[in-house]
């Protein structure tokens, strides 16, 4: 029983590392300079496709 509640426990903390939660998104976004966590995705999307065009 105490090795399958380990094992739950680990898959949760698991997912719970892989998708931060949006509210958290929002305040690293407001740590690095952006509005919330879309105006940085759209700033970043843009620096992407500005090195793909100069790389032309």
């Amino acid at each position: 029983m105490e090795t399958k509640l380990k094992r739950l426990l680990g898959a949760v903390e698991k997912e719970l590392l892989r998708r931060p939660d949006k509210k958290v998104l929002d305040r690293l976004s407001l740590l690095a300079g952006f509005q919330d966590w879309d105006s940085f995705q759209r700033a970043w999307d843009g620096r992407k496709e500005d090195k793909v065009e100069s790389s032309k």
